[in-house]
C-alpha cells in the first residue's frame, strides 16, 4: 500500500513535524510505502500536481492550517480528479473544529482527522478502505455512504513520553536551517484565541529524553532548535532543569522558547541572567497590555507581573526578547496599540511584532464570536474584520502599522533611531505611519537602503534635531557614503584629530577614515574607521571628537 504524504510548507525554512511524528511510530511496521511530495504554497499548483500523481497513490494525506489551507484545496482537488480511487486524508489544527461543513462542501475529502494523530492514524491505516470500521477511530470526521455526518470527538494522545521521537522517522527535516523539538504538549493556559487554550492535560518529556534527542539534533550539525512549549516557565523547577540543559549544549546551539513573563520566580530571574550570550531566543506572550482585554481573552497571569517580568526581560543584555500584540481582541482599541507600542519600545524590546487576530477552528472566541461582538472573514485565515471597540479601517490602520514596525523597528540597523522616535516624539508613529501610506510605500517591499533613505528623507523634514543620529546609524550599517543620508560626511584625507574619545574598536594606521561633524566649523564629529584592505563594509572603529 502507498501513502504519499502532501507537504505543503509557507516557504522552504519551514516544515511540519506531522509526517515524521506519525511516520516515526510506524517506521518498522511492513507493508507500507511511504512517500513525500514537498513544496511551498508559493510554487506552480500544476507541477505539483504532475509529480504526486506519478507516484499513483493509494492513500493521500496532508496536514491543513491557515495559511497553506487554500492552495492544499486546489492541488487536492485536482489530484483526486486525476486519481478518484485514492483515499484523501487530512489532518491539522483547521479540523479542531465543526468539521461537517468543510466535508460537505469538499466531498473530494474522504475524511479529516480531529486531534493528535499518533496513536489513532495507524489504527486507521489497518482499515483506510474499509469505512465501515472507521467508527472505531477517535477523532476521525466523515460522511458515510448515507451521506450522514460522522464525528468520533477528539484524540488525544495521553503516553506523550512514550512516542518514537520524530528524529527517528526518515523523513525528519534535517537539511532546514532549524527544526523544532516538542517538549510539551498541552497548555496550562485558558487562553480564548488559542487552539491550545483547552488542551489538557499537559504532558511532559523527561529531561533525561529531551537531551537524549538534543544530542542527535546536534550530531546532525543542527544550530537552531525552536522548543514547542506554550509556556515553557510554567513550572519554575522544570524551566530551572531545561535551562541547565540547553547549557550543555552551548555554543553549538541556540534555543528559542516562548517564556510568559508574569510567571518569572526570582530563582528563574537569577538562572536567566547567568547565562551566556547568544544561548535563548525568548518570545514573550503579551498579547496586550490592558487588564480588561486579557480578562475577556481568559489568559491567566496578573498584568502588573507580567509587565514586570517583560521589562526584566528586555533589560538582559544576553538574549533577546520579542514581545507580540494582538489587533482585533475584545476591547482592545487601536489609541491603546499604539501606546502599548510605545511602552514596548521603552522597555528596548529586541522586536515588536502586531499580529491580527485569526479565529481559529475549535477555539472558545471563535465559538463566542458573536457574543463578543467579533465579525471575521469565514475563509482562511479568519482574521477579524471588525469588533465593538476596533473598526475595519482601524483594523487596516493596524496591519500598516505591522509593517512600520517589521521594516524600521525590528530591522537592528534602524531599531536604536526608530526606538528613540517613538519615545521622544509622541505623533511620530502616527505621522511616519501616514507619510509612508500617502506615498503608497508602506505595502512595497523595500530594500534595507530603500528603508534607510526613506527614514532619513522624513527626519530630515519632520525632526531635523535627529539628523546626526541618522547618519550615524547609516554609516553603522554599512550603506554607502555617497547617498543622502551621508551627504555631510568628509571621506578624502582625514587623519585623526589630536584628542578622540574611542567609542567602539581600536585605531591603527591602516584605517581608512570619515568624518561626521557635528557644528558648522566641524571641529566636533563622529569619526569612522573602516578596513580597506577587506570586504566588511561596516565600520570597525568609532570615536567622537
Amino acid at each position: 500500500m502507498k501513502i504519499l504524504w502532501i507537504d505543503l510548507n509557507s516557504s522552504y525554512a519551514h516544515s511540519s513535524l506531522a509526517l515524521p511524528a506519525l511516520h516515526a511510530q510506524m517506521k518498522d511496521k511492513t507493508g507500507y510505502d511511504w512517500e513525500i511530495v514537498s513544496a511551498t504554497i508559493n510554487e506552480n499548483i500544476g507541477s505539483v500536481v504532475d509529480e504526486i500523481v506519478r507516484h499513483q497513490p493509494d492513500i493521500l494525506a496532508a496536514t491543513c492550517w491557515l495559511f497553506n489551507h487554500e492552495p492544499l484545496m486546489h492541488i487536492a482537488s485536482r489530484v483526486k480528479a486525476l486519481l478518484p480511487e485514492a483515499c484523501l486524508i487530512l489532518g491539522g489544527p483547521e479540523f479542531l473544529g465543526d468539521n461537517e461543513a468543510f466535508l460537505r462542501r469538499n466531498p473530494f475529502v474522504n475524511c479529516v482527522f480531529r486531534g493528535e494523530g499518533e496513536e489513532e492514524f495507524p489504527r486507521w491505516l489497518a482499515c483506510w478502505d474499509k469505512p465501515e470500521a472507521w467508527s472505531d477511530i477517535q477523532g476521525l470526521c466523515w460522511l458515510d455512504n448515507e451521506n450522514r455526518y460522522r464525528d468520533n470527538g477528539l484524540a488525544r494522545v495521553l503516553a506523550f513520553d512514550s512516542l518514537t521521537s520524530p528524529e527517528e522517522s526518515r523523513f525528519f527535516p534535517w537539511d532546514k536551517p532549524f527544526v523544532q523539538l516538542e517538549t510539551t504538549r498541552g497548555c496550562f493556559n485558558t487562553c480564548a484565541f488559542c487552539v491550545s487554550g483547552g488542551e489538557k492535560p499537559v504532558r511532559t518529556l523527561s529531561i533525561e529524553a529531551i537531551r537524549s534527542r538534543l544530542q542527535t539534533i546536534h550530531r546532525h550539525g543542527i544550530k537552531d532548535v525552536r522548543v514547542l512549549d506554550r509556556t515553557f516557565n510554567f513550572n519554575p523547577r522544570r524551566a530551572k532543569e531545561l535551562l541547565h540543559l540547553f547549557l550543555e549544549f552551548h555554543p553549538h546551539i541556540r534555543f528559542h522558547l516562548e517564556i510568559h513573563p508574569a510567571l518569572l520566580s526570582d530563582e528563574l530571574k537569577a538562572e536567566l541572567q547567568r547565562l551566556p550570550k547568544g544561548l535563548l531566543h525568548l518570545e514573550a506572550g503579551i498579547q496586550s497590555l490592558r487588564e480588561d482585554v486579557l480578562e475577556k481573552c481568559l489568559r491567566k497571569g496578573e498584568l502588573s507581573s507580567a509587565l514586570e517580568g517583560l521589562n526584566f526581560l528586555c533589560s538582559l543584555d544576553n538574549m533577546e526578547t520579542h514581545a507580540d500584540l494582538i489587533a482585533g481582541l475584545p476591547l482592545y482599541r487601536l489609541g491603546a496599540i499604539f501606546e502599548d507600542i510605545r511602552t514596548l519600545a521603552g522597555y528596548q524590546a529586541g522586536e515588536i511584532q502586531l499580529e491580527s487576530l485569526k479565529l481559529l477552528p475549535g477555539t472558545d472566541m471563535r465559538r463566542r464570536a458573536e457574543e463578543l461582538g467579533i465579525r471575521y472573514s469565514p475563509l482562511p485565515p479568519y482574521e477579524v474584520l471588525q469588533t465593538n471597540e476596533i473598526t475595519t479601517g482601524e483594523l487596516q490602520v493596524a496591519r500598516r502599522l505591522s509593517r512600520l514596525l517589521d521594516a524600521f523597528y525590528n530591522t537592528p540597523a534602524w531599531q536604536g533611531l526608530t526606538r528613540k522616535l517613538i519615545l521622544k516624539e509622541e505623533n511620530f508613529l502616527h505621522h511616519f505611519l501616514d507619510k509612508l501610506t500617502q506615498a503608497n510605500l508602506i505595502d512595497q517591499p523595500m530594500s534595507l537602503e530603500k528603508r534607510g533613505l526613506v527614514l532619513y528623507q522624513y527626519i530630515k523634514e519632520h525632526h531635523p534635531a535627529y539628523i546626526t543620529e541618522a547618519s550615524i546609524a547609516w554609516i553603522e550599517a554599512g550603506m554607502s557614503l555617497k547617498k543622502q543620508p551621508a551627504e555631510r560626511v568628509k571621506t578624502k584625507h582625514q587623519t585623526p584629530p589630536e584628542h578622540w574619545e574611542v567609542l567602539k574598536g581600536i585605531y591603527n594606521e591602516k584605517l581608512k577614515l570619515c568624518f561626521l561633524p557635528t557644528d558648522a566649523e566641524a571641529s566636533h564629529g563622529y569619526w569612522f574607521g573602516f578596513e580597506a584592505e577587506t570586504q566588511k563594509i561596516t565600520p570597525v572603529f568609532k570615536a567622537k571628537s
